[in-house]
């Protein structure tokens, strides 16, 4: 308990709603004490669990019109200064499995499972750059290897990159890969 851990959590819906965010994503911050406390309150009251709440209610999809104005040609022009609070949130962690980014997948092709894989990972990779995140991790599994071909070879082609490391992790084993940005 003296390196305070931290608990990085993500929330999808299980049924997506129009008016709900499509992603969310929270931490925890344990400190000793605090977790000392609610061991106390479990002798107390002769309980075996106990929780912390992480949020209140699942957040709604964000909808601001009146971020952006209409040209004389119908497009949409938005106020430079608020483009990032229009952007998605950035993920920290992004799954590529195909059953996490898909519920239809079973009938594609291999090349269309790695399309969707692809583009998904230029997606979030895109955020991280956006929202100037100094690292990014994307868990693209063990298998055969090509996804993480794929994904190194964009990677080595990028000057935005600092650095990428595919080693061992508690969590992912050699099936993720972290990546550093320079700024």
């Amino acid at each position: 308990m003296n390196d305070n851990p931290v608990f990085e959590l993500e929330f999808n819906l299980e049924k997506p709603d129009k008016k709900k965010a499509d992603y969310f994503e929270t931490n925890l911050k344990l400190k000793p004490k605090q977790v000392f406390n609610k061991i106390e309150e479990l002798k107390k009251k002769n309980e075996a669990v106990f929780s912390f709440l992480l949020f209140k209610s699942y957040p709604d999809k964000q909808f601001d019109n009146t971020d952006y104005t209409y040209s004389a040609k119908s497009y949409k022009v938005y106020d430079i200064k608020k483009t990032k609070e229009l952007l998605e949130a950035p993920r920290s962690v992004v799954d590529l499995h195909i059953e996490k980014l898909s519920n239809d997948w079973r009938h594609l092709s291999n090349f269309e499972i790695m399309t969707i894989q692809l583009k998904a990972f230029e997606k979030y990779y895109d955020l991280s750059l956006a929202h100037f995140q100094a690292s990014f991790i994307v868990i693209h599994g063990v298998g055969s290897g090509k996804l993480r071909d794929e994904i190194h070879e964009l990677l080595k082609q990028r000057s935005d990159v600092k650095t990428f490391v595919n080693q061992y992790d508690a969590w992912f084993g050699y099936g993720a890969t972290e990546i550093f940005f320079q700024y």
